[in-house]
């Protein structure tokens, strides 16, 4: 059984989150500069067994594709193709940003660790990755 690999698609940096091989926690990995992530990625497959992506889908409070949508389409379309083995799944990432900023509070961090956005990118990618993982639909798509 292989990781699931989450990402957190921003323009300058992406958050990466993956499970442990039993996919049963989702841990925060690191956050990749944008321009680099395709290298990275290429570099942990080298490594590690990966079932499926998981990457964010930006939608307004409507539903509908945000803005930011322009930006990531393209890359998942490159994942897609560059992988096409490994299928690439879409989470609603509606809030991820808060409740990242939110778990980082409670967490008890100082101030200066609250303002890190690469942080808040990692815990991103580990809500993005939780609630994938929480989803019903996940383990009934797998049978």
């Amino acid at each position: 059984m292989g990781r699931l690999f989450a990402i957190d698609y921003g323009r300058k940096r992406i958050g990466i989150a993956v499970s442990d091989e039993t996919q049963i926690i989702a841990n925060a990995l690191t956050t990749v500069p944008a321009h680099q992530i395709f290298d990275f990625i290429s570099g942990y497959l080298a490594e590690n067994e990966v079932e499926c992506f998981v990457v964010g889908l930006p939608v307004d409070m409507a539903g509908r594709p945000s803005e930011s949508s322009q930006y990531i389409e393209p890359f998942v379309k490159k994942l897609k193709k560059l992988y096409p083995n490994i299928p690439v799944y879409r989470v609603d990432e509606r809030f991820t940003s808060v409740l990242a900023h939110d778990a980082i509070l409670m967490s008890g961090a100082k101030k200066t660790k609250r303002q890190d956005k690469a942080l808040v990118d990692r815990v991103s990618a580990t809500i993005i990755l939780q609630s994938f993982m929480e989803n019903p639909q996940f383990y009934k798509d797998r049978s």
